[in-house]
C-alpha cells in the first residue's frame, strides 16, 4: 500500500495528475497564461481537492455500512460542488481580483475531473483516510507544480522566443505539457502509491 510519505511524494511527481493521469487540461492551460493567476487557481485546486477528499473519504465508509455505496458517485460530485461554492463566495468576497481573474473556470473546478478523480482513485485504491488525506492534497500539489511550471514555461517564452504563428496560445502549450509529462517520466519508481 505505501506509507503515507510515498504516497504523497508519488502523487507529486511519478503519479501527477495533471501529467502522468492528464487530468484538468482544461483550467490548466486556460488559466496558465501568467504565473500569478497559475498560483492561484493551483492553490484553489489544492484546497478543493484535499478538502473534498478528506470529506467524501468517511461519506463513502458510510455509504457502504449502509450498503448504498453504488451511489458515491453522485454524493461525491454534491460535496465536489459545495466545496467550490463556499471557495467561490470566499474569494469574491475576500479577494475580488483573483475571482474575477479565474472567471468562469473558477466553477468549473467543480467538473474539473481532477477533483473528481482523486476521489475515485481513494476509492479504487482502498486508501484508509490518512492515505486518502496524504493522496488528495500531494494530488493537489502535483496539479499546482504542473500549471505553475506550464505559467513559468509560457511568461519566458512570452519574453524570450518566437512562436511560430500555428503554434502561439494553446498548440505550444500542448507541447510544453508533453515535454513535461516525457519529464516527469523520469520519477517513475519513485515512490509506490498503488
Amino acid at each position: 500500500m505505501g506509507n503515507l510519505f510515498e504516497i504523497f511524494i508519488g502523487s507529486i511527481l511519478d503519479h501527477n495528475i495533471a501529467l502522468a493521469y492528464i487530468l484538468g487540461m482544461c483550467p490548466l492551460i486556460a488559466i496558465s497564461t501568467n504565473l500569478r493567476n497559475a498560483k492561484g487557481m493551483g492553490l484553489a485546486v489544492i484546497f478543493v481537492v484535499t478538502l473534498t477528499g478528506i470529506i467524501n473519504y468517511p461519506i463513502y465508509l458510510l455509504l457502504q455500512r449502509f450498503d448504498v455505496g453504488h451511489i458515491h458517485l453522485l454524493i461525491f460530485i454534491t460535496t465536489i460542488a459545495a466545496t467550490v461554492q463556499f471557495l467561490e463566495m470566499f474569494l469574491e468576497k475576500f479577494f475580488p481580483k483573483l475571482y474575477n481573474a479565474f472567471g468562469i473556470f473558477l466553477p468549473l473546478i467543480t467538473v474539473n475531473c481532477v477533483v473528481l478523480g482523486v476521489s475515485l482513485f481513494f476509492v479504487n485504491r482502498a486508501y484508509s483516510f490518512a492515505q486518502t488525506a496524504a493522496f488528495s492534497f500531494g494530488s493537489g500539489v502535483g496539479w499546482f507544480v504542473a500549471i505553475v511550471l506550464v505559467a513559468g514555461i509560457r511568461e519566458k517564452m512570452a519574453k524570450t522566443s518566437d512562436v511560430p504563428r500555428g503554434l502561439a496560445g494553446r498548440g505550444i502549450v500542448f507541447i510544453i505539457l508533453g515535454i513535461l509529462s516525457l519529464a516527469f517520466v523520469g520519477f517513475t519508481g519513485m515512490a509506490s502509491i498503488q
